[in-house]
């Protein structure tokens, strides 16, 4: 949830006392102490705020105005997009700098049959069949025991997706290519319709980022997740 938004005249009137007391007081008031303070109101769009947080050491272990309330790499989710999730890059190589990353891959296929609410078998084209597992999200699960909300997720992939819908698949460069279980990891797009975003809009799904790698849309995802649950659809309404 964003801070309430400080009126800047009254921010600069605080950090002029603070600095008065302190000089008053024999401190030193440091150059980064004197930055003032940013917070959601100050942006515009998230992607504004992610900009100026990279530029000025943004990292989830340096968050000197407190920009990425979770910790996941992302700053002021809540704000309208245009959105990012570029990190800043300081220069040196330390060994924890991330590899390069792949290419954005893109292929054409057509839907041979919706597993659950965030799996669906394809056939490539040109190609041979294949199972992809949407990125960036979670249904309740229908095999192994059915989860609350499971058979109405799949029920709704199955509506967007029925057998014979041709879609494309797109790969997400911070993500592998495939899941430890052969899955190819895409998004899966019907025209200009994101699936894997729409069935979190729907309520169907929990945003879902694998091993502390935020995929490229998760700002979006959980906006989208956001107003889904405050509006109490799918399984926000009737499962929790």
């Amino acid at each position: 949830m964003a801070r309430p938004s400080v009126p800047p005249v009254t921010r600069r009137l605080v950090q002029l006392l603070l600095a008065l007391s302190l000089a008053t007081a024999g401190l030193i008031v440091s150059p980064a102490t004197a930055v003032a303070d940013k917070d959601y109101g100050d942006f515009a769009t998230q992607k504004a705020a992610q900009d100026f947080w990279a530029a000025n050491g943004g990292s989830t272990s340096n968050d000197p105005h407190r920009l990425d309330a979770d910790g996941d790499g992302g700053a002021c989710e809540s704000n309208p997009c245009p959105c990012s999730t570029s990190q800043s890059d300081t220069g040196v190589d330390d060994g924890s700098k991330p590899e390069p990353q792949a290419a954005q891959l893109e292929q054409r296929a057509e839907v041979v049959k919706v597993v659950d609410g965030d799996t669906v078998d394809v056939k490539l084209i040109p190609g041979k069949r294949a199972r992809v597992r949407l990125i960036g999200i979670d249904t309740p699960e229908v095999y192994g025991g059915t989860d609350c909300g499971g058979r109405a997720a799949s029920k709704s992939a199955e509506k967007i997706l029925p057998r014979g819908t041709r879609v494309l698949l797109v790969s997400d460069p911070t993500q592998d290519l495939k899941d430890r279980y052969g899955r190819l990891l895409r998004y899966v797009m019907k025209q200009k319709v994101d699936v894997n975003r729409l069935q979190v809009k729907r309520g169907h799904t929990r945003v879902y980022v694998y091993g502390a790698r935020p995929f490229r849309r998760v700002a979006t995802y959980r906006a989208s997740q956001a107003a889904a649950k405050n509006a109490e659809l799918g399984f926000w309404g009737a499962c929790q």
